[in-house]
Order: structure tokens, then sequence, then C-alpha cells
């Protein structure tokens, strides 16, 4: 796969390029777009064939008889994660943005807590916030360089309302991944708070070493209080096919959640099962050239913030997505926002909407041609030169 190809994305719908302008100030001729968690890469060319096959059929009728497409999610997850999944556990929702407000809608009701662990991806707190729930930050430690968690802090945050945790693992911002024992203290959290633990694991693909694995909470002893999420969308750069997994071993969870996808008219987009099932068939090798390349360009962004007094990136072990630390430039959080944006001409998430705990930073998106990577990171030295 040459993930160099220049790929022109203005003017194609791209929610990336196409509203960096309007959200950001950074004309997308000129400037780089940083933000929107989606690759500048063609997928794997089995992905597009899958499409063209349709297009050849030329009937986009409902999609039926989705054995293979369980039977390719089965096989990546044992090949990738050595995790044996049931394929009648498995359900298929429209992202797992659409994934976790189904379980808040299935699990929850209106004014119960939801626990998350922030700074984290924003969405979780905007889909609990619109269902009427109640968001409990249990902010993370930083040590060592990387985030922490801290359950003798959190344990006093609990209470009878609090119902569910949401997990982010690999943990997004900050591309922590969560170790075995920490994966065991959170299972242990939630059945000691009697919480409904969902794991959102799209991540889980995106390592950058063998020491790097990420291991799924998949957990037989709180099977009861457990749903898995996974989605190609991150792994495979799919993320309009949306289409996510929502994988539950509990029959109770399940006829729970099953009811809910009734209720709420929920069924597959055959698109997006089509691209799926290719990419989780076809899709190892380029996968594993992903993770190389995109581990050259996170040296690359990591050494060009450590050029800059002050500021830091934390250090990444999953993901393509870099938690930057501005604190230590003792700017307001305007001056460097401008400093990115209107001199570096770089669009980059703000860290404040991920929560409590990411006020002073900023996600960088490194998933883009290195050549024009690198030209970004030149633009952002030089609107800091002023420090050195």
């Amino acid at each position: 796969m040459n993930f160099d190809k220049k790929i022109n994305r203005i003017n194609t719908h791209s929610d990336k390029w196409d509203m960096m302008e309007k959200n950001y100030g950074v004309d997308p001729t000129k400037g780089t777009p940083m933000w929107v968690a989606d690759m500048d890469f063609e997928p794997p060319i089995e992905v597009n064939n899958a499409l063209s096959l349709m297009a050849k059929q030329g009937v986009y009728g409902y999609y039926g008889n989705d054995k293979s497409y369980r039977e390719a999610i089965v096989g990546w997850m044992d090949r990738r994660h050595n995790w044996d999944v049931d394929p009648d556990h498995i359900f298929s929702t429209h992202g797992l943005v659409n994934g976790t407000a189904l379980c808040v809608q299935s699990f929850t009701n209106v004014g119960d807590g939801i626990v998350l662990f922030t700074p984290v991806y924003h969405a979780f707190s905007r889909v609990i916030d619109a269902a009427d729930r109640k968001v409990i930050e249990c902010e993370l430690e930083i040590s060592d360089g990387r985030y922490v968690m801290n359950f003798d802090k959190y344990d006093a945050q609990m209470d009878s309302n609090t119902k569910m945790i949401i997990l982010c693992s690999p943990h997004n911002p900050g591309g922590r991944i969560w170790s075995i024992n920490e994966l065991k203290q959170v299972a242990e959290f939630a059945e000691k708070h009697n919480l409904i633990l969902i794991s959102d694991e799209i991540h889980h693909d995106l390592t950058f070493s063998s020491d790097h694995t990420v291991m799924p909470i998949a957990a037989p002893e709180i099977s009861n209080r457990l749903v898995m999420m996974t989605a190609v969308t991150k792994t495979f750069n799919i993320a309009g096919c949306h289409t996510g997994n929502v994988i539950i071993a509990d029959e109770k969870l399940r006829s729970k959640f099953a009811k809910t996808l009734k209720a709420t008219g929920t069924s597959p987009n055959s698109f997006g099962l089509y691209m799926a099932e290719a990419a989780y068939t076809y899709g190892d090798k380029w996968v594993d050239e992903l993770c190389i390349y995109l581990d050259g360009n996170r040296k690359i962004l990591d050494a060009t913030i450590k050029k800059i007094p002050g500021v830091k990136s934390m250090q990444l072990e999953a993901t393509y997505l870099s938690w930057v630390d501005f604190s230590g430039t003792g700017m307001p959080k305007t001056d460097y926002i401008n400093r990115v944006q209107k001199q570096a001409l770089i669009a980059s998430s703000h860290g404040d909407t991920f929560g409590t705990g990411g006020e002073t930073f900023l996600r960088f998106n490194f998933a883009t041609q290195r050549a024009d990577l690198k030209k970004a990171m030149k633009r952002l030295e030089v609107a800091f030169n002023d420090l050195q």
C-alpha cells in the first residue's frame, strides 16, 4: 500500500477537510486538518472491490444472511486479539457513537449517572447529555507521562444513581493501552458499584509495537455486566460506512439491547456490512503496514513538539491522535490556539471538549501523507520559534 499517495479530499463532502474553515478558520487549500479522526489513506483494495461488486450487480436492497459478515468479525478477533467471539453475540449498529447511544437507552434511565474517565472522546458526553443522563467525570491522573486511574478517588464519587461506565480502550485521547491489571481493576470497580461496563475498543488495532497489544476486556467473570464495542471504521479508514459491532455475551443484556434496536428501528447498512466483511477478511497485511507508517508519522510529530519549549506530547501507545500539552508555555489558551490555527494553519481538536483534565491540551491527528505532515510540523515550529 502506498500511504504517501496524495488524495485530494477538498469538496468531496469530507467533514475533516470541507468543514475546517468554518470551524477553525483554516483554509483547506493552505492548511492541514488534524482534528476529525479519519485518515487520508485509501482502504485495502478489497474494500473498494466489494463496493464495485455491489455496483456491478446493480440492485441495492436490504441486507440479509449475515453469516459470512459475522464469521469475518469472529476470524479477525481470533487472529488479531486472541478473543473467541460467539457470532450469535454480535449486533450491528451504525457506528459506535450509535452503539453507545443504544447502550445508554438500553441499560440506564433518565437521571442516572454514567462514569467517564476524563479527558475522553467527546461524543460520549454528548450522547449522555442528550439522553438526559448525568456525566460522572472520574479524572485520569498523569504518572510518568501517561494516564493512570485512581480507583480510591473514584470510589468516593459513586452513588446509588450511578449505573454505567463507558471505558475507552485504548484511551482516546492519550493513546494509552490499559494493562491487564488495570482492566481487572476496571472490572472490579464495575462489580463493586453494580455498574454496567461498556468497553469501546474502536482503536484496538492501531498500535505501534508488539509490546503494545490491546487486550480485550472480555472477561467471563463479569459477563453479566459487560458490553464490548468494536468496529472496522477507524482501523481501515472507512468511517463513512457507519458500521460497528456491539458484542454482548450475557443473554439478559442481549435481550434488553435487542429490544432497543427494535424500538429505534435500527437495521444494518448493507454498504457498511459489505465493506466491513472485506476489510476483516483481507486486511491483515494492510493494517500491519499502516501501523508502521503511522509510527513513522508519530515520531516526526513528537520530534517537532520536543523542539518547542513548554510543549509536551503524551507518549502514545495506540491511535493516530497525539495529545499535546501546552501548559508549560505559560500562555493563555487563546494565544497558543491562535498560533496553531492562524500561524501554523493547523486545525486541531481543542482539549476542553474532552472534559475535565483536557483544558491545556490540543489533539493532533497525524494520519496523513508524510510530506504534508512534515510541512505542517515545519509551520508549527515556526509559529513558536520565538520561544526557542
